[in-house]
């Protein structure tokens, strides 16, 4: 199918529905992808997809991430799974970006001017969790990519967002230096497997999950026999979780997450 072809279907699905379409965006320390989605959570179109930009200062990327959505034509509201620490559309954290000046970022702003768009922000391991949990039970969620990404669903519930990458799981390790991507290329596959094989043994023992769900794009390299409660989950569902966020039936589990009265700068260190 040609993109002239893909282009008049996509503009007759905008034409025709009046249900709002989602830009669905999710930031990874290695790319930058994105997608529109109707109301069901089904991409209109092709994702599309960048590297992330280095040094991935935040103007960097703001201005690669608008530049990524140019071809995606029309979309009323805007997702984004951010690696790092969230809290009412502002950064706290970005360790996968490594730059200091992500710390107190308004990214919704940022993003808001550009496009004119209501923008809702979450930790990403958070949105590719509401992508793939059923809402019943401790649902934890990891994301194997440039480092590893951490969420916990109680029933549904988001749990509040604490960064796992930054602990140490081996010695003066943390999980990022452990299993994530820079590991992998310096340990290699097989290595890799065996310490993923600890990681969901400490979680297991430590978070007592009823299911524990593994994307990002290193999961498919997961080589070992799984127990019946570890699910490995396609990529997409970085993306299309972003339609959850506007999702009212998901209301309850978002709850204090994106509009709250939390402070829009990092506090101050005593």
């Amino acid at each position: 199918m040609g993109e002239e072809e893909l282009g008049r279907r996509y503009m007759a699905v905008v034409e025709e529905s009046s249900a709002p379409l989602t830009l669905a965006i999710d930031i990874g320390g290695s790319h930058l992808k994105a997608a529109v989605l109707d109301q069901a959570g089904k991409m209109v179109g092709e994702a599309v997809r960048v590297e992330t930009p280095h040094p991935a200062t935040p103007e960097a990327t703001v201005e690669a991430l608008v530049k990524l959505v140019e071809p995606l034509g029309n979309f009323n509201r805007v997702s984004i799974g951010f690696p790092g620490v969230v809290r009412a559309g502002s950064i706290f954290t970005a360790p996968t970006l490594r730059d200091k000046r992500w710390d107190g970022f308004d990214l919704a702003a940022a993003l808001s001017k550009a496009w004119k768009r209501p923008i809702r922000i979450l930790n990403d391991a958070s949105v590719q969790g509401l992508g793939v949990i059923h809402g019943k039970g401790i649902e934890c969620v990891i994301t194997m990519g440039t480092g590893l990404g951490f969420a916990l669903f109680d029933n549904g519930r988001l749990a509040p967002h604490f960064e796992l990458s930054q602990h140490p799981i081996r010695k003066d390790k943390t999980y990022n230096e452990y299993v994530g991507h820079a590991a992998l290329s310096e340990c290699g596959k097989s290595r890799w497997n065996k310490r993923m094989r600890r990681v969901i043994r400490v979680l297991d023992t430590v978070i007592n999950y009823d299911v524990l769900y593994i994307g990002g794009g290193n999961a498919r390299l997961i080589k070992f026999a799984l127990p019946d409660n570890v699910k490995i989950v396609p990529n997409e569902a970085g993306i299309t979780g972003g339609i959850r966020l506007w999702d009212e039936r998901w209301a309850n589990a978002l709850a204090g997450t994106l509009v709250a009265d939390a402070p829009t700068r990092r506090p101050a260190q005593e």
